[in-house]
């Protein structure tokens, strides 16, 4: 069994609705053998990950996967059970996966992941296991597995990321992770926050720098009379030593820079002590602090936007001997608990054995083989950071509101909005002016004691921060995604330039490339994935309009998560035989992707007069919009009756139907790009446009204007007529059937004169469309040339004329079509042989070269302004 390939998708995608990873493998001749005659491998199997017995697999019984094993059941299958497995060991809690077979020994294997380069191992690893078996090879199982787990410690969400994301999840907000850093986005465009741990983008830089530096935080708190613990930086054992005759033992050492409690030295209490302690941390430090030691416990107080919002008491790591084991044995007992991981990853963190436990120890008198006295409390270290191991009691009932005023002047006097105030008190409940003090105050406080204490109440702090960085009011821009065979990229600007319109900012995404307030800033079909992120990651984006191609959707799924209007123009033929799409229902599931993954308040838009459209409709969750050229649809009528909202055409008005009431919104004839409503397709388009602005709630005023003045201009390779010398010329982007089907009858409608086509198709579509749209053409065209795509897509040179020829020949009407490659030269051609009143379509692939050739044959009074509005 090998791994061919392998695709990571970072959203929903046409597999799962979870973030997945697809490894496409090949068996290797192992596809029809099940796994029970391959001698030895169910038992090593289940020996290896005994987890395996846990899992039902269909059947409603615990064991259900080991009783399918013992069936019968193949390597493809087992693999996917295996990643799930490894996944559940190392802690990740993921259960979704399938096989599907391709062709033969050809086999997906999809399963859903948490982090990515963590998910692929786990599949590399799962099939190396497979071939150990099958060849009755060992594999060091172990070791890989621990060098996954140095790859998920590079990977894990820290903590206090995790806490806020999943807080702004809960009320609607989506996650942008940025890249491989710890940097997250919360909601998209103008709306989007960025996160790192529990900094975040309002988070002044000068006051992190500030907390970062312990000497100069004790001076600005000094300046506004808080009360803080005395100390000064020291350079020398001369100058040491005075500062501790100063201050009186016991004493503080530590790190001027230092963070998370790493090398604090605590309770120094004799010159001999103080002086080692100095020369050990000057070899890792050049600016050490010694602070006077205040006896008491140790609090963390989280102030968010000048709130507290949660206190914690944090207790140092402890055993307690039982008079049999050592304390290296009762430190790995405490070890042992679950809820410890090596660093932040779990609640709790492993203690380890550092020199601070050892120092600790000794001043116990013990060692760390000693025997520990039963009921015999020894504390292992006297700094309580979790993140050494300590503990987290929550006391956020117990703070006095004079202790809350204090830690909120020093989060004002620091200037962080979200801020740990770390503070040394007898009682939290007292006065810090009568007895204890400030000791340091931290940028990116650690969430994790508050939501995880080992005592008390968990603290929701990450929903704090969420309300602060929203003004209480966590509210996402909307998201349009509009997707179908034809006619997408049409209504997708009509929509953008209604809502431009407005006033607002948009940000679109479309085949000729992505525009921010109407300015482009990447040429090019961008209708994918990265397009779509580009324009959700711009902070001065109102509203995102998506044009969401198949393509895109099939390479790396969806960028947002859910969206609030989706719009499903049609689904016809078009791109089968390509990326394992091979049938129309293949199809309509690529395409139903952009209709499920909307919001359940949101609304979904579906052409009621396509079939293949319809068949979508019972995986959509959210309210739908139907649309319809007859107002007597079958689903227009349906949805009528529930109140719902319908748009049709009557009278050739575009209207509104909504909660019973109807509204005449606009004759299609005042719409410019219908060419006073002889253009079917745009007819269409425009109804579907209409549907996505009244989901937005824009009022039909503005769906008037917005309609009224959507120009050719504003569509450029959509069906544009050009003046040139009396002959027009139109370009159109149609490259499938049914937009063939759709442009070629209108053209009687606005030339009596002779017509030639310059007609293509893509190169990666099947024979069968390419002479299709040969028959197709020479029904309405006097006179054809062939042309074909520079980009030949996989294709020979004349490969593709050559099959839309024989379907010219296979057509009634007896014409006879040239072939002439480049489509340039193919409209030059065209155009020397025309007279005034012809018509030329040119179907194309590259419109600039197109554009170019007619300005520099019109004539001194016309110009390369686009025609077709006046028409």
């Amino acid at each position: 069994m090998k791994i061919i390939d392998s695709t990571v998708y970072d959203g929903r995608n046409i597999h799962s609705h979870k973030k997945c990873i697809v490894l496409d493998v090949d068996l290797e001749g192992y596809s029809e053998i099940p796994s029970k005659d391959i001698k030895g491998f169910n038992e090593k199997l289940v020996k290896l990950l005994p987890i395996l017995y846990t899992h039902r697999c269909g059947i409603d019984e615990e064991g259900g996967f080991v009783k399918r094993l013992k069936e019968g059941t193949y390597l493809a299958h087992i693999c996917e059970h295996m990643i799930i497995a490894m996944h559940n060991i190392l802690g990740m809690d993921i259960a979704y996966g399938k096989a599907r077979e391709i062709e033969g020994d050809k086999y997906i294997v999809v399963f859903q992941y948490e982090y990515p380069r963590a998910g692929l191992e786990i599949g590399r690893l799962a099939v190396d296991i497979i071939n150990s078996f099958i060849e009755n090879k060992n594999i060091l199982f172990d070791d890989r597995l621990n060098v996954i787990k140095n790859i998920l410690n590079e990977e894990l969400i820290g903590p206090s990321s995790f806490e806020i994301c999943n807080a702004a999840q809960k009320v609607g907000m989506p996650i942008l992770k940025i890249g491989n850093s710890g940097f997250y986005q919360i909601g998209y465009g103008k709306q989007g926050r960025i996160i790192e741990s529990a900094i975040s983008n309002s988070t002044s830089c000068v006051a992190a720098d500030i907390s970062c530096d312990k000497l100069l935080t004790k001076e600005i708190l000094r300046i506004q009379n808080l009360p803080i613990s005395r100390g000064e930086k020291v350079s020398n054992i001369i100058g040491l030593l005075k500062a501790a005759e100063n201050l009186e033992y016991p004493v503080v050492l530590k790190p001027e820079f230092g963070s998370k409690g790493r090398d604090v030295i605590l309770k120094i209490k004799t010159d001999k002590e103080l002086v080692d302690s100095y020369q050990k941390l000057t070899k890792k430090y050049k600016d050490i602090i010694i602070e006077k030691y205040y006896e008491g416990d140790d609090y963390r107080v989280c102030v968010i936007n000048n709130k507290v919002v949660a206190v914690s008491k944090r207790i140092p790591p402890y055993i307690i001997g039982d008079g049999i084991k050592s304390i290296n044995q009762l430190i790995n007992d405490l070890n042992s608990d679950e809820r410890r991981g090596e660093d932040h990853e779990k609640p709790l963190t492993k203690i380890k054995i550092d020199d601070e436990v050892i120092r600790n120890l000794n001043i116990n008198n013990y060692g760390i083989n000693s025997i520990l006295e039963k009921g015999k409390k020894l504390i292992l270290r006297q700094n309580s950071n979790l993140s050494t191991g300590g503990i987290a009691v929550d006391c956020t009932d117990d703070i006095s509101e004079e202790n809350k005023e204090i830690c909120i002047r020093a989060a004002k006097a620091i200037g962080l909005d979200i801020c740990g105030v770390d503070i040394c008190t007898k009682s939290i409940k007292k006065s810090l002016l009568e007895e204890g003090a400030i000791i340091e105050v931290n940028a990116a406080p650690g969430l994790r004691m508050h939501s995880y204490p080992a005592i008390g109440k968990k603290r929701n702090v990450g929903i704090e921060i969420v309300n602060m960085m929203y003004n209480n009011n966590p509210k996402n821009i909307p998201v349009i995604s509009i997707t179908g065979t034809n006619g997408k990229t049409t209504t997708t600007r009509i929509i953008n330039s209604t809502l431009s319109k407005m006033g607002y900012c948009v940000g679109m995404t479309s085949t000729d490339g992505i525009y921010i307030n109407g300015a482009c800033i990447d040429n090019g079909d961008d209708t994918g994935f990265e397009s779509a992120k580009c324009v959700l990651f711009n902070k001065d984006v109102d509203v995102a309009v998506l044009e969401t191609a198949r393509g895109g959707i099939i390479r790396k799924g969806l960028a947002y998560d859910l969206a609030d209007v989706a719009v499903i123009t049609n689904i016809t033929e078009d791109h089968l035989g390509l990326n394992r799409v091979n049938t129309m229902e293949d199809l309509c599931m690529v395409k139903s992707l952009v209709a499920e993954a909307v919001k359940e308040d949101g609304y979904v838009v579906i052409n009621a007069d396509d079939e293949w459209s319809k068949k979508i409709i019972s995986r959509i969750n959210a309210n739908i919009i139907y649309f319809s050229k007859d107002y007597n649809n079958e689903l227009i009528i349906n949805n009528e009756s529930k109140n719902s909202i319908a748009v049709y055409l009557k009278d050739d008005y575009i209207c509104v139907k909504n909660f019973g009431k109807e509204y005449k919104i606009i004759s299609v004839k005042n719409i410019p790009i219908t060419l006073n409503g002889t253009l079917e397709f745009n007819v269409e388009n425009a109804m579907a446009a209409c549907a996505a602005l009244v989901a937005l709630k824009v009022d039909y005023a503005m769906i008037k204007i917005g309609l009224s003045n959507f120009n050719s201009n504003e569509n450029t390779g959509r069906f544009n007529i050009y003046n040139c010398n009396g002959v027009k010329i139109i370009l159109d982007y149609g490259h499938n059937i049914e937009g063939y089907k759709k442009v070629l009858p209108t053209l009687r409608y606005i030339t009596n004169g002779k017509i030639t086509g310059i007609i293509g198709v893509p190169g990666d579509r099947g024979n069968y469309v390419a002479k299709e749209i040969g028959k197709i053409s020479a029904n309405y065209l006097d006179k054809i040339i062939i042309k074909e795509d520079k980009d030949r897509r996989g294709k020979n040179i004349g490969e593709v004329a050559e099959v839309i020829n024989q379907g010219v020949l296979e057509s009634k009407n007896n014409i006879k079509a040239r072939i002439i490659l480049d489509e340039v030269k193919a409209l030059e051609v065209a155009f020397n042989e025309s007279i005034p009143g012809d018509t030329i379509i040119v179907f194309f692939e590259k419109l600039q070269p197109l554009l170019d050739f007619i300005k520099t044959n019109q004539s001194d009074d016309e110009n390369l302004g686009n025609v077709a509005n006046s028409i």
